[in-house]
């Protein structure tokens, strides 16, 4: 059977799980915390690499800052998206305020925007907020 490397997003560690098509449990073989939360997670300059790099899945990571009106009405709608795809996408969120240098390493000029990493390369990106519809496509495209 195929593996997939999903990386837990309590404590970083790879943890190579059997490939299907759903899961009923799924816990990172270190810290035990259940991978099938699949609540956004915060990037930073330091686990950007790790989930990017790391993970057979894709992952869509949304670009926001907290003064930003779209970024406030797109937030709960990214949240709602991500709960439908547990282990078939990664959601993830860089803080462009406090994460300047990642916004700076991929070129950020305007938010939100959504970039889509497949075998730790962009593969798509598109900026400005998406309903829940748009999101699930762009993600799973």
């Amino acid at each position: 059977m195929d593996k997939i490397k999903v990386v837990c997003p309590a404590c970083l560690s790879v943890n190579a799980l059997p490939q299907k098509e759903s899961y009923s449990k799924a816990n990172c073989g270190k810290c035990k915390t259940s991978l099938l939360d699949s609540s956004p997670i915060d990037l930073t300059q330091n686990s950007f690499d790790e989930y990017i790099v790391n993970s057979d899945l894709p992952v869509v990571v949304d670009f926001w800052a907290s003064w930003c009106g779209p970024c406030k009405m797109m937030a709960p709608v990214f949240s709602q998206v991500a709960s439908t795809l547990p282990l078939k996408v990664i959601f993830a969120k860089v803080n462009t305020e406090e994460e300047q240098n990642l916004s700076a390493q991929f070129g950020i000029r305007s938010i939100p925007t959504l970039i889509l990493f497949k075998n730790a390369k962009e593969v798509k990106r598109v900026s400005g907020a998406l309903d829940a519809a748009s999101l699930k496509q762009f993600a799973l495209s």
